[in-house]
Order: structure tokens, then sequence, then C-alpha cells
């Protein structure tokens, strides 16, 4: 059994790590400033750090006993994190170094799932703008161009034309002296939907009908046109089947704590596999607070509950 507490003094001292040095950092410090100020409510010696490389490694000089990942993307969701506390013995919330490396790259998650017979929307990997072209008469228009290791759909564009297809690229690839992998994804013509995990647990499914294109940066984070269906409408016993696959989806790739499964339903409705965030937002728009609100736990209750997944790892 997962050990729990009443007692905010269980947990020490805890550093909200946000901020980071990734494309998403924006959206972590909205997460972190909102996990932090919950967790005081509750009596939590709690310190919203916005953490750069150095800091990170000092952690446990600085006496903090714990920490609670709210960091997105690169750096804080990969593995690289997760990789210091471990070296400093500091338990965190989220998965561990392997299983953040294997969700954040969409491609290797993409080849775990599909040898396991999980079904994930079939892919390309393209390295310039002409297999980026090709990509249309293989996967059918429209398709998705995206970095292959980007989250809060950074970089991501809806391809419906040829001449789309090359500044698809670019976009997707980005400027950075490193060029970032990039993938090509066929669309799933259906509804978009998600699956957020707690201790091994799936919270109730939420439809998300976007007002835009699709479910991009603008509608995650800034519109107010988004619409979330929670719960999201399907038969029960239906929806008991894709909290499964998700479940599946995020055990194959070695998740614990907390996560999200992000999947899309066809016409048949029939899922196919996005991806998993394994540090997802917690802004006020983000989708796991919700899911925890269908299920009657609050926004501090759930903050709470996933800093409580960190009691039983080893200090």
């Amino acid at each position: 059994m997962r050990r729990r507490t009443n007692d905010p003094k269980d947990f020490g001292r805890v550093a909200v790590l946000m901020g980071g040095w990734s494309a998403e950092r924006e959206v972590s410090l909205w997460s972190g400033q909102g996990v932090s100020a919950a967790l005081k409510s509750r009596g939590v010696d709690v310190t919203a750090v916005d953490v750069d490389r150095r800091r990170v490694l000092g952690l446990r000089e600085e006496g903090y006993d714990r920490v609670f990942i709210a960091l997105h993307g690169g750096g804080g969701e990969d593995g690289t994190v997760q990789a210091a506390l471990e070296l400093q013995g500091i338990p965190y919330t989220g998965s561990g170094v392997l299983a953040s490396a294997l969700a954040m790259d969409k491609l290797r998650s993409k080849l775990v799932w599909k040898a396991a017979g999980l079904p994930t929307p079939d892919w390309r990997v393209i390295g310039s703008e002409t297999e980026a072209l090709a990509a249309g008469a293989d996967l059918g228009y429209p398709y998705f161009v995206k970095p292959a290791a980007e989250g809060s759909s950074v970089g991501v564009s809806k391809v419906k034309r040829a001449e789309d297809a090359p500044a698809a690229f670019r976009l997707a690839r980005g400027t950075d002296p490193i060029p970032r992998p990039v993938l090509a994804e066929r669309a799933v013509a259906g509804g978009e939907y998600t699956c957020a995990i707690l201790d091994g647990q799936a919270l109730p499914l939420i439809r998300i009908e976007p007002a835009a294109e699709f479910y991009d940066y603008q509608a995650k984070y800034l519109s107010e046109a988004t619409r979330y269906v929670c719960p999201a409408g399907l038969v029960p016993t239906h929806e008991a089947e894709l909290q499964g696959l998700c479940l599946r989806a995020c055990a194959l790739l070695g998740c614990r704590g907390w996560a999200r499964a992000d999947f899309m339903l066809d016409a048949q409705g029939r899922p196919w596999l996005i991806e998993v965030n394994t540090a997802p937002g917690m802004t006020t728009h983000s989708l796991v607070p919700m899911a925890a609100r269908a299920a009657g736990m609050d926004y501090a209750a759930l903050c709470w509950a996933i800093l409580e997944t960190t009691l039983d790892e080893a200090a």
C-alpha cells in the first residue's frame, strides 16, 4: 500500500521546481506558482525554485528533502533533472530517468507501443523539406509535422497542402545549433481525448474541443474558446477500456506517480495513442486538475496526492 499522510511535516522541506530552460518555460512558471500556493495552503514547507542547470545540482545542499517537479519540456521532463535528483538522493514526483526520457521522445514511445501491439498513428521520421513533402504522399493529407521531443504542441503544424510542408518542417526542426528530430504523423479524423493517471488509477476522461484547427499552444493555455467535456460522454464500458489502454501505455514506458496520456478516437470509436506527458501542466487551463475535480478532488488535494507519491521513494 502507498504510504499516506495527513501531516505536512512528513514531507520536510519541499522544492517546487519550475521555469527551467525549455521552450515551455512560461507554462512551467504558471504550473509551479499554482502548485506552490496550493501546497502552502495545506501547511507544507514549500519553496518555489526557478531552477537553472547549476542550481538543480545543489538542492540537497540547500536542505530540501523532496521535490515536486513542475518543469515541462527538455531538461525538466526528459530525465535530465530526474538524474540530477537521483544522484543527490532526493525523492521527486513523477517518473524516473528512463520513463521520462522515453515519454519525452515521441518516436521511441511509438516504437514501444507498436512493438506491444498498441494503436498509434502511422509516422515517418523526416530530415529535410523534401522528406516532409514526401510524407504527404505516404501518409495522406492532412498530416502533422512535429518535433520528436517537445511538448505543449511547440513546433507542431497541421499540413493540409503540399506547399505547406517545407515551412512546417522548418518550424519543427527549430533554430538550435543541434537540430531537433522531426516526425510526420498521420492525422486521425475524430475526437481528441486525454486520460490523467494518478498513482496507478485512471481519472475520468476529458474530451477536448478546440475552436482552432487543432489543440495547439494557443488553444491549450490562452484561448477561452476551447471546450472541455468531463465526463466525456462515452459509454462507461468504452471509457473503462480506454482508461485501461492509457494505463498500459504508461506502464509500458515505465511511468510512475502521475502522468497524462493523450489519444484520438476515430469515426469508428477506435483509439490512437499520441503521447504521454510525465510532468503534465498544472495551470488554470490544465487537464489533470480538471479530471481530478471531476473525481471529487480539488486542486490543493491533487497537489498533496501527487507529493504523497514520493513518500515511498528512497531518500
